[in-house]
């Protein structure tokens, strides 16, 4: 079979497009007939080696790797134990994360724990519904139920999501990225009055998703001009993830997707809770979301999509930043 392998870490030039042995099933997985791969941020972190992430948080990497983690396909095989999936059945998931950080769905067939695998949405073709899998489940499980008692790395404390309904306005940054798009779409699910943040082009599709303010950083400060939010959702993250602190009543929350730098006095002081956790592959939650994209409660927005061969030119794309939804991989 093809598949993408880096044999070192770097830029997308490290992405080479070879023919490997197709894996074989172990005991509890599937072999997955793949049609499209989800890009998400894990792969081109992994792809660089991870720089700047400290090493406590640094997993184990054996080279050669093959990347990603999100795919959408056909059942090829199921081991002997199997039950729920049979050949034919066509299915999406998240696999292995975040035990394998990256788990060889770059490739046209990969081998996947059947409880990392849901129902493929009937209403969507594969490469919509690969591009469900990391973003629906981080948005799920910091925002509806996390859905799983290991403990972050990142905290002491278990993430416990604040209650959404109609009394409750979300502020979503980074609102028209793949995590965002479906985060705005899910607050709005649970009754909530949704503020998104983004930068100018995105302002009609994310009204069209049901966003009830929209801010443009380009243009203005959120942190300057909102005030008494419930709770921030930060897809962003990072350093710059404590800006949002202002905007928030006392009471209210801040879930930075990514790590972000902040004062345990501070939040005190202010009467806010800063809190996050670490997606993990969940098949029943995924069906949930499936339920969702076929009722069309939901809907997944793709940025673009590129060949299998031509996962370089995806990593290119991916870095240049203000992406629409999802980018991803299709696999004939």
């Amino acid at each position: 079979m093809k598949a993408i392998q880096l044999h070192e870490f770097g830029g997308p030039e490290v992405l080479r497009h070879e023919e490997i042995p197709v894996p074989e099933p172990a005991s509890g997985e599937v072999l997955v007939r793949v049609r499209a791969v989800g890009l998400n941020p894990p792969d081109w972190y992994v792809r660089e080696g991870m720089p700047g992430i400290p090493p406590e948080f640094k997993p184990p990497f054996d080279l050669p790797l093959i990347p990603g983690t999100d795919v959408s396909g056909v059942v090829e095989a199921v081991a002997a134990d199997v039950t729920g999936f049979t050949a034919g059945d066509e299915v999406v998931g998240l696999l292995r994360f975040p035990g394998l950080m990256q788990s060889g769905a770059y490739a046209e067939y990969v081998t996947a724990p059947a409880s990392d695998l849901a129902p493929k949405p009937a209403a969507v073709d594969h490469t919509h519904a690969a591009a469900l899998s990391m973003s629906g489940l981080t948005a799920w499980q910091y925002l509806i139920d996390v859905g799983h008692d290991h403990p972050s790395p990142f905290q002491e404390a278990r993430h416990r999501p604040v209650a959404l309904g109609s009394d409750t306005t979300v502020l979503v940054n980074g609102a028209g990225g793949g995590v965002g798009h479906l985060a705005l779409q899910l607050a709005k699910w649970k009754g909530a009055r949704v503020i998104a943040v983004a930068s100018g082009t995105h302002e009609d599709f994310l009204h069209g998703l049901g966003a009830d303010e929209y801010i443009d950083y380009t243009k203005q400060r959120p942190e300057d001009i909102v005030r008494d939010v419930d709770l921030v959702l930060d897809t962003v993250g990072g350093p710059g993830s404590r800006r949002f602190l202002p905007t928030l009543k006392r009471g209210g929350a801040l879930y930075p997707v990514y790590l972000g730098e902040f004062d345990d006095e501070e939040n005190a002081r202010l009467g806010v809770t800063v809190s996050g956790t670490q997606v993990r592959a969940n098949g029943a939650q995924l069906a949930e979301l499936g339920r969702l994209v076929d009722s069309g409660t939901i809907r997944v927005a793709i940025d673009s999509t590129f060949a299998l061969a031509d996962a370089q030119a995806a990593h290119k794309r991916a870095a240049q930043g203000h992406i629409q939804g999802k980018i991803v991989l299709t696999v004939p």
